[in-house]
């Protein structure tokens, strides 16, 4: 009884030649990794041969000709200056801005000087002291009833008043009685 419990919790790898052998106690078992196998240091890498056409056409496809050097040299020229554009470009328009936030912030200054001198322009007038110099000073008089005379303006809204109003109000009258 006591063999057959051991060997069952017992287990032992020898899968493959040339590896240890272990054993775990336990329902646990670690799984076996691959392990890469070593190359005898004694075969050296053969290079394959080439032909002389593949030889030289690798060595042209790794050298540059002086076109396309060229080509990328004004590449980098261009991509040069438009950064440089773009760098300028940038600067005017912070320093705009910058200039906008200054101009705003002296608006906002002279709106409030300028409601400030209105505020103090309008406390300053007293309403009773015109009211009472118009009156007592000037003899000026509330328009009474009879006094206003409404008339009908001939020709639009534009009148110039060249002598008395009359009573009646009619400014102009025909010498034509069919009318």
């Amino acid at each position: 009884m006591v063999s057959g419990r051991s060997s069952r919790n017992r287990q032992y790898n020898m899968a493959g030649a040339g590896r240890e052998r272990f054993y775990v106690y336990g329902n646990a078992v670690r799984k076996a990794g691959a392990v890469p196998q070593r190359r005898p240091e004694s075969q050296p890498v053969q290079q394959k041969r080439m032909s002389r056409q593949v030889r030289k056409n690798r060595n042209r496809a790794m050298s540059i000709s002086p076109a396309y050097a060229v080509f990328l040299a004004a590449a980098a020229v261009c991509a040069v200056m438009l950064c440089m554009m773009y760098l300028k470009l940038q600067s005017d328009v912070i320093d705009r801005s910058e200039s906008v936030t200054a101009l705003q912030t002296e608006l906002a200054d002279l709106t409030e000087a300028n409601d400030t001198a209105y505020n103090a322009a309008a406390d300053s007038v007293n309403l009773k002291e015109i009211k009472d110099r118009a009156m007592n000073d000037l003899g000026m008089v509330y328009a009474s009833e009879g006094t206003v005379i409404e008339y009908d303006s001939p020709t639009g809204s534009y009148v110039k008043q060249y002598s008395d109003i009359p009573k009646d109000g009619i400014l102009a009258q025909s010498n034509d009685v069919s009318e």
